[in-house]
């Protein structure tokens, strides 16, 4: 008698393949969400959008970028030389200037064009806020003025005479005062914000350009263009404390939330400075690379990033510690750093590649990046970007 066969049942191992193929899509369906979820703000309701806006200063536009998706929405003309953009505080617009052009341009975030330029004077670089998002303030270089705009308006309702070649007009945090560096005769005008009179005018390092102020707007720093020095005034009584020795130029500056501490990348020291605001003294230098240039805290106040063009790279610094991290790789040059309301999310304008680099600062594995961050996206805008600001509406 022949053996018996084994049972068969026609179509099992079909139906088994079909259950496995199924299972294969959800899973990857599950992985695509997932990745999808990890690089979109989950705080956006809908209808929310949040945007980056690169300034390009070859071609005189401001590009706009899609911080969901990662690309570039629009390049739009905003004029010759833009510089000094800024996010309004209160209003869906971005604002910025023309340099060569001698006004103040206002960009529509939703409708991606400009709605406004505003004549301020010859050599303008910068605009500044008030508080209540009411006014602004652009210092006229060419003109030893600067001026005072209403936003709702977008007229100048205000102009007053400064020293020699006014850099920028900053507001204190507690918006009484108007502080407004003159490179030309090195000195800082204080104008009272309310009547937009002059109340001081004192003397500082030579050339003096950034302007960082204390919280509790008791005092302010004020950067030296062309020396390792920089000045720190009382705005109390609106007088000079100290001409503090860095050891290095100045690079951008960066206050501790709590101002106990500025942080000063140096190009020419090679690394960061670190100033002790309650004693006006340099309280510890940090090496970090070649030409360290920008900087920004992250939103939890742990780490520095630090943008080295030199070395293509941005350094985190563990603040607490003063300890370097293993550097991200960027581009070609990063320069301008700001972190995106999304929170893991770090921006970097790169002059060299004519990009936006964005690097994830959580999550990054050894291989990846460094642990502190990662580059997950380089996203072209126009040709030799400086400027960034960034905007939620």
């Amino acid at each position: 008698m022949p053996p018996t066969s084994p049972h068969k049942t026609p179509g099992r191992k079909s139906r088994w393949n079909i259950r496995l193929l199924l299972i294969l899509i959800v899973l990857l369906g599950i992985a695509v969400r997932e990745i999808a979820l990890e690089h979109r703000p989950s705080f956006l309701r809908p209808g929310r959008h949040l945007y980056a806006y690169v300034s390009n200063t070859a071609d005189g536009t401001l590009t706009a970028v899609n911080l969901v998706t990662l690309a570039a929405a629009a390049t739009v003309s905003v004029g010759p030389s833009p510089s000094g953009i800024r996010a309004h505080p209160k209003r869906d617009e971005i604002w910025g200037v023309s340099t060569s052009g001698g006004y103040v341009w206002v960009l529509d975030t939703k409708a991606l064009r400009v709605v406004a330029r505003i004549p301020v004077g010859s050599e303008p670089y910068a605009v500044d806020f008030s508080r209540d998002g009411m006014r602004a303030y652009v210092a006229a270089s060419g003109s030893d003025a600067v001026a005072e705009i209403d936003c709702s308006t977008r007229r100048v309702v205000a102009r007053a005479r400064t020293g020699k070649r006014p850099w920028i007009a900053r507001v204190t945090p507690d918006g009484k005062l108007v502080i407004v560096t003159n490179r030309g005769d090195s000195t800082v005008s204080l104008l009272s914000a309310p009547t937009f009179a002059t109340v001081a005018t004192i003397q500082v390092a030579s050339q003096p350009e950034q302007v960082a102020v204390l919280p509790d707007s008791s005092k302010a720093y004020i950067s030296s263009a062309d020396s390792d020095r920089i000045s720190v005034l009382n705005l109390r009584n609106y007088g000079l404390i100290a001409n503090l020795e860095l050891g290095g130029t100045p690079g951008s500056f960066v206050m501790k939330s709590d101002g106990g501490e500025l942080y000063i990348p140096s190009p020419n020291a090679h690394g960061l400075i670190v100033v002790d605001t309650w004693t006006n003294d340099v309280a510890d230098y940090v090496m970090l690379g070649s030409a360290p240039e920008d900087a920004v805290l992250s939103p939890d106040g742990q780490l520095l990033y630090v943008s080295d063009p030199g070395a293509s790279q941005i350094v985190p610094v563990q603040i607490g510690v003063r300890q370097a991290l293993q550097p991200i790789a960027i581009g070609q040059q990063p320069g301008v750093l700001e972190f995106a309301s999304l929170g893991n999310t770090l921006l970097a304008v790169d002059a060299g590649s004519d990009q936006l680099a964005v690097v994830r600062t959580e999550g990054c594995s050894q291989a990846s990046g460094s642990s502190a961050g990662c580059l997950i996206a380089l996203v072209p805008v126009g040709r030799d970007p400086r400027g960034l600001a960034i905007k939620e509406f």
